[in-house]
């Protein structure tokens, strides 16, 4: 399973891990500065969409779509 969020100004997607939870992200597309959700937040995330074996996005608001 990969941990994906997409920049809120391009919406280029970028494949994040558990140590990048509650920090600031830099985009490599468009150098926007985002917040990534604390790791609570990532955890609930990832047992929702852990059984269909998906992908799991989260915006800077800590909105998950999976």
């Amino acid at each position: 399973m990969r941990l994906l969020a997409k920049c809120p100004d391009c919406t280029r997607t970028l494949t994040l891990t558990l140590a990048d939870a509650d920090r600031r992200k830099r985009c490599p597309s468009c150098n926007r500065l985002f917040r990534v959700p604390d790791a609570e937040s990532l955890r609930q995330a990832i047992a929702l969409v852990q059984s269909a074996q998906g992908d799991v996005y989260v915006d800077e608001k800590g909105n998950v779509y999976g």
